[in-house]
């Protein structure tokens, strides 16, 4: 019997990139994760260890803190962030969103997508778009997290959900106007006239263009599109503007009404929307209710850790495996 070759001594430097590459096993799903990072003033890179973030200041000196990569779904990079090539690389391999954002994760200028996160909930969001009755579904389904289950009465139209909407919208901002002891309010939004209008309504478009930034960051992550809304359309942001309306009612609205007395009402309304944010942990329940629009009935399961990352699809027998010759046998 021939004794098996003796195995090749791994270097240093081949042992680190083999533990750098992630198996389908260690890539997290992100409703397991949910893991969302906001970094800002560090220099991110990658040494013989992991990635790392590095902060320099007089009194500390240079501190650095090793980050999770394969169980982050999200990093947000802030103001005063740089990150390197061969971290970027890692954050990628990982599976790991990253997005470049404005000042606490509000606002969202670009993201980098990596090849391993899934399109399940694109499709479930994109099928469930391009029929009319699945899109009434969810615009329902949206109405009634805003208001209350039971709220819509049984056959309305999309026409009737947007007038149950304004009637509703209006009450909101009547019952806030009599509590601030505000005469009259009109929401209005013209950015011809920006400097002439009164503080509630441009604190309520600062603050609402903080929203659509987490909205879309958290959108990104899941690997949804943006453009694809049930209620809004004919927009790049029309899904972004969806799912922000279901929180305006906590969180911008009641802001907005209290700055009517501010000389600054745009700054202060970003700064307290901003630190809202701690308390009110928006991004994985912004992840958890779009899991539930697009899927309210399906229990996710847990992936088989040997399935192909990529299949193919069949408009027969759905979806078949990748990896495989599929030609027929001579």
């Amino acid at each position: 019997m021939t004794p098996p070759p003796p195995r090749k001594q791994r270097t240093p430097a081949e042992a680190r990139r083999r533990l750098a590459a992630p198996t389908v096993a260690m890539l997290p799903r992100i409703a397991d994760s949910l893991s969302f990072l906001y970094l800002d003033i560090v220099r991110i890179h990658q040494d013989d260890t992991g990635v790392c973030a590095e902060i320099t200041s007089e009194r500390r000196g240079t501190e650095t803190v090793y980050l999770p990569t394969a169980a982050l779904a999200c990093v947000l990079l802030g103001p005063g962030t740089s990150i390197t090539s061969r971290a970027l690389a890692t954050f990628a391999r990982h599976g790991t969103t990253v997005l470049i954002t404005g000042s606490g994760g509000v606002r969202c200028y670009a993201a980098t997508l990596p090849d391993s996160l899934t399109t399940g909930w694109l499709e479930r969001q994109a099928r469930a778009w391009a029929d009319d009755a699945r899109r009434l579904a969810v615009a329902t389904a949206m109405y009634e997290h805003r208001f209350g289950h039971g709220t819509v009465p049984a056959g309305s139209t999309l026409e009737q959900l947007r007038g149950y909407e304004g009637q509703r919208v209006r009450a909101h901002y009547q019952l806030l106007a009599r509590q601030y002891k505000i005469d009259r309010f009109r929401r209005a939004y013209d950015p011809a006239s920006w400097d002439t209008q009164d503080p509630v309504n441009l604190a309520l478009s600062a603050a609402n263009t903080c929203l659509y930034g987490i909205v879309h960051a958290a959108i990104l992550a899941l690997g949804c599109s943006p453009a694809l809304g049930y209620v809004h359309s004919g927009n790049q942001q029309a899904f972004v503007y969806d799912i922000a309306d279901l929180y305006k009612a906590h969180l911008t609205i009641p802001l907005a009404f209290s700055l009517h007395a501010s000389t600054n009402p745009e700054a202060e309304a970003r700064r307290s929307f901003r630190d809202g944010l701690r308390l009110f942990k928006l991004l994985p329940r912004i992840v958890t209710d779009i899991q539930h629009l697009l899927d309210p009935e399906t229990s996710l399961d847990i992936p088989d850790p040997e399935e192909q990352l990529v299949d193919l699809w069949d408009p027969i027998a759905g979806t078949i495996p990748g990896g495989t010759n599929h030609a027929a046998p001579s």
